[in-house]
């Protein structure tokens, strides 16, 4: 009898060390052929709940928020894209990205739980926010990560909305 281990995941989308330790976590479930019995389920964990809509330049949040400079900030991110090369994932930061509010996805993300289609979705949302540098807190973008028709998408982010206090 085959055991299956159910490991939680929490992450944010805008987290680099995310998607770094997953492909890390993926790379040792595929040497050891296990494939078969783990079970990831993504928690949401938002880094930045009070971003605002607009969001913010990266470099400047991060110079901001952990009291670094702007070259120590573009040398981590340097390092950040670096070590992704190594796992196969492509960091493209650029000096206009901006850090985003993330709620919208990660209500997505658990959407897509039910249909098992979570981890795809993860996936496409660190592939649309670091390599092709969209911007995820745009509900356009969401709708095309998850190639839903728009209409259902905005009617359950819409009565999500209606749901919280104003």
């Amino acid at each position: 009898m085959t055991t299956t281990l159910k490991l939680d995941f929490v992450s944010d989308v805008v987290c680099p060390w995310c998607i770094i330790g997953y492909k890390r976590l993926q790379q040792a479930i595929d040497e050891l052929g296990v494939q078969d019995q783990i079970d990831i389920t993504w928690q949401p964990f938002e880094l930045n709940p009070d971003m605002p809509p607009e969001g913010e330049n990266i470099t400047e949040h991060i110079v901001r928020k952990y009291g670094t400079s702007t070259a120590e900030a573009k040398g981590n991110a340097d390092n950040i894209a670096r070590l992704g090369a190594e796992m196969d994932f492509t960091f493209d930061f650029f000096d206009d990205m901006r850090i985003v509010n993330t709620r919208d996805a990660h209500m997505l993300l658990e959407y897509a739980k039910a249909s098992g289609k979570q981890t795809e979705l993860k996936m496409r949302l660190f592939d649309a926010y670091f390599t092709d540098g969209k911007d995820i807190s745009n509900r356009e973008v969401l709708a095309e990560a998850v190639e839903v028709y728009k209409q259902v998408l905005t009617e359950m982010l819409a009565a999500d909305k209606a749901s919280q206090p104003a």
